[in-house]
């Protein structure tokens, strides 16, 4: 079972917000997640981040990987913490 560190779309048309999940890479984008681990919603201005790095760094230290734009959105968690 290969897990990912993702985007989940929520929110209505032409206004996403997401959830940062953990989720089996098999299943569907905005299916079932084993775990929530953050939220960013692109739309403010700034755009919002909140993410849990205990949990990020728990998940990956499990093996979990991160795709491109999430890995991107915790090294900015990051500068900012």
């Amino acid at each position: 079972m290969a897990v990912k560190i993702r985007l989940a779309r929520y929110g209505a048309k032409k206004r996403p917000y997401y959830r940062i999940v953990v989720a089996d890479s098999r299943t569907a984008r905005d299916g079932r997640a084993i775990e929530q681990v953050g939220t960013y919603n692109p739309l403010t201005d700034p755009a919002t981040l909140k993410l849990d790095l205990e949990k990020v760094d728990q998940w990956i230290a499990n093996g979990a990987k991160p795709t491109d734009v999430v890995a991107r959105l915790i090294d900015n968690a990051r500068k900012e913490a």
